[in-house]
């Protein structure tokens, strides 16, 4: 592979002329339209208005909560969706996830709290209501709940809870885990009417299956906030966790009956995973600081890692009684002699973090889709566009662009952006050959510039094919300035809100018209960057080339046959046990308005040729060379990218595939 210096100072390009010039001759991207489209739709059903009745421009759901909902009903449904179909999916979820619709019924002590309610939901956190409306929750779903009563049931020992929250008008009741019985007093207990709590791993026992209403059962997973304002939980703070530092932790006083109350910051949360004798068992990893800046790591095992759903970085934990464990027993590298776990009697109090917000100006590039699509959206009757919008900034300065209600494009990219959407075209990937990290670096292009981003994979490549042309929407970005005053963008497959999606490779595209528009084949440009949907049958037969090769499964990119084995010409991993026999077909495409020669492979070639690549082998010679001829004027319709290379030279495997065509077929599916 050629040698490719990257990140340079200047990998953000801005030199697009002749792109925008095409774009803006073949109009407006489908896709993009549509975004447009649902995002007023669901503003129209906002009652949010500022002072004079208007209603708020930065109102409703984020550019990329749209986007990345309508891409994940379009994988849920792949055999295509209607409009009808993805505004009713998205109109659910915003209602049940980002709107307080129920009736304003909540006990006085949620109204209290809630005027002075800032914290930022956590990211898998359901409402009370939506359990009630779906008569389900999940193990992993988070109640961020305020207690509305603490009582026994009558006649028995049994402690109840029920629980609010600030999005419903339903409360629901909790058994309470007979862990927590000592914090449960009418008049001083910590688990009284008002205490703010997260929980998670919990079962939903539903009214069929018991008497009278839905109950949530007992759960180990429960987390009781704190307020360090409230001179109540202060003097708790103060008095039984000031006293213990990491420093004074010891395994001989703890072997000796010792234990410890501990206060410390969040500084990291991360996935582990130890290799067990019959298999794997999940662990996190929470790096604590305290306040003399001494870490301890605080591990969570197996069903435990629930627990850190309910945990966020920069947020003080403070833990009574953890069990304190040798490092080396917990087979973590670390240099410190011991580490915290969560034990029988360890009982967790939070005092959560409170983004900072920070206002940030609403750039408008000067392109289409943000300079003329967004405000035809809105009435010029509401009167002056906003020029700022409110988003919460973290203790580092970083700021999160997950709620932001615009598309962000590559000449947008600043310091210390977190949580970024970008919607492009891949013009070049390859894999990072110093490191023994599954580290890809990714160019992507939209109509403003081009730019690098590391993609960053807990084990290997994991995102299907994906090659030059490709059209992809990627989340969960964050963006920073090097020591060289580089633009660096980051990509981690398992942090919170990431997401990658290949458009051009999604099963339910040609299906659904909604996200394209027809075109002819005399349509596409040499210049052309989108992938274009067309209506084509099979031409010149006679010109039509089939080849078997093999293809690395998990990435969807040819494997060679050495000999210690087949070796992956994206991946450059061995693969011998993940390799099956694939197409390479290259074939004329005609419509109405002219021809075009094209390539595919994979499930694109076998669904054009319609047998499978075992079955084409087992033909004889004449056979196969007689075979394409039956296909002669089949239609189809197809996806279709310029997948001819931009000349960065990285990627060099991706421009051998296509042996010099300009245009690859990456889905096709025949018309009856």
């Amino acid at each position: 592979m050629t040698s490719f210096d990257n990140p340079k100072c200047d990998d953000r390009i801005i030199d697009v002329d002749s792109i925008m010039e095409v774009e803006q001759n073949q109009g407006e991207d489908p896709f993009l339209g549509f975004i447009d489209y649902v995002r007023s739709v669901l503003l129209s059903e906002e009652e949010g208005c500022d002072s004079n009745g208007r209603r708020e421009e930065t109102a409703g759901p984020g550019w990329s909560w749209i986007a990345s909902r309508i891409l994940k009903t379009c994988i849920s449904y792949s055999s295509g969706v209607t409009s009808a179909i993805i505004l009713s999916e998205l109109s659910q979820a915003w209602s049940e996830q980002h709107r307080a619709g129920a009736p304003r019924r909540r006990p006085e002590c949620i109204n209290q709290l809630k005027k002075k309610h800032e914290r930022k939901k956590l990211p898998n956190t359901v409402s009370i209501d939506s359990i009630y409306e779906k008569n389900f929750l999940s193990l992993s779903s988070v109640l961020e709940g305020v207690i509305v009563d603490a009582f026994l049931l009558p006649g028995t020992n049994i402690y109840m809870l029920s629980l609010g929250d600030f999005w419903s008008s339903n409360t629901i009741d909790l058994y309470l885990h007979r862990r927590y019985y000592d914090l449960v007093d009418t008049n001083n207990g910590i688990l009284k009417q008002g205490r703010e709590i997260f929980l998670t791993g919990c079962y939903l026992r539903t009214a069929s299956e018991g008497s009278g209403c839905p109950r949530l059962l007992p759960t180990e997973y429960l987390v009781m906030l704190l307020d360090e304002d409230q001179d109540d939980d202060a003097m708790l703070l103060g008095a039984q966790f000031c006293s213990d530092s990491f420093s004074s932790v010891s395994l001989d006083a703890v072997s000796k009956g010792a234990s410890y109350s501990l206060y410390a910051r969040i500084e990291s949360i991360g996935s582990l995973e130890t290799q067990g004798k019959f298999s794997s068992i999940q662990r996190k990893q929470i790096t604590l600081v305290d306040n003399d800046g001494v870490k301890l790591n605080f591990l969570l095992w197996g069903e435990q890692v629930l627990l850190a759903n309910l945990l966020s970085v920069g947020s003080m934990l403070a833990l009574d009684r953890p069990f304190i464990a040798s490092a080396v027993d917990s087979t973590i590298e670390t240099c410190e002699e011991l580490c915290l776990e969560y034990g029988s009697a360890t009982q967790i109090y939070l005092v959560p973090f409170i983004q900072q917000e920070e206002q940030v100006s609403i750039s408008l590039t000067p392109n289409r889709y943000q300079g003329s699509r967004l405000p035809s959206t809105f009435d010029p009757s509401q009167g002056p566009k906003a020029s700022q919008v409110i988003l919460p900034c973290d203790s580092q300065g970083s700021i999160d662009f997950s709620n932001y209600p615009f598309q962000s494009f590559v000449t947008d990219l600043r310091d210390k952006m977190t949580s970024i959407s970008l919607y492009g075209i891949v013009t070049d990937i390859f894999r990072e050959r110093n490191t023994a990290e599954a580290i890809f670096s990714l160019r992507i292009e939209d109509t403003t510039g081009a730019i690098w981003a590391k993609l960053h994979f807990s084990k290997s490549w994991s995102l299907g094919r994906l090659s030059l042309g490709h059209t992809v929407y990627i989340s969960g970005l964050t963006c920073s300035i090097t020591k060289k005053k580089c633009v660096e963008v980051l990509w981690f497959e398992n942090d919170s809100g990431s997401s990658f999606v290949n458009l051009s490779y999604l099963p339910a595209l040609l299906n659904s018209s909604c996200l394209h528009q027809l075109s002819y084949l005399s349509d596409l440009s040499i210049q052309s960057s989108r992938t274009q949907i067309c209506r084509v049958w099979l031409d010149q037969i006679e010109h039509c080339h089939v080849n078997t090769r093999f293809l690395h499964i998990t990435c969807g990119h040819f494997a060679n046959e050495t000999s210690c084995g087949f070796k992956c010409n994206f991946c450059h991993c061995d693969c011998d046990a993940e390799v099956m026999r694939t197409f390479h077909l290259k074939l004329t495409l005609a419509d109405e308005s002219t021809k075009i020669f094209a390539w595919c492979i994979g499930q694109t070639a076998t669904e054009l040729l319609q047998i499978s690549p075992d079955e084409f082998n087992d033909l004889s010679e004449e056979e196969q060379v007689m075979y394409p001829s039956s296909l002669e004027s089949e239609r189809f319709m197809v996806a279709i990218v310029n997948c001819r290379g931009k000349g960065y030279g990285a990627g060099e495997d991706l421009t051998l595939e296509n042996e010099g065509l300009s245009w690859e077929i990456t889905r096709a599916m025949k018309c009856e």
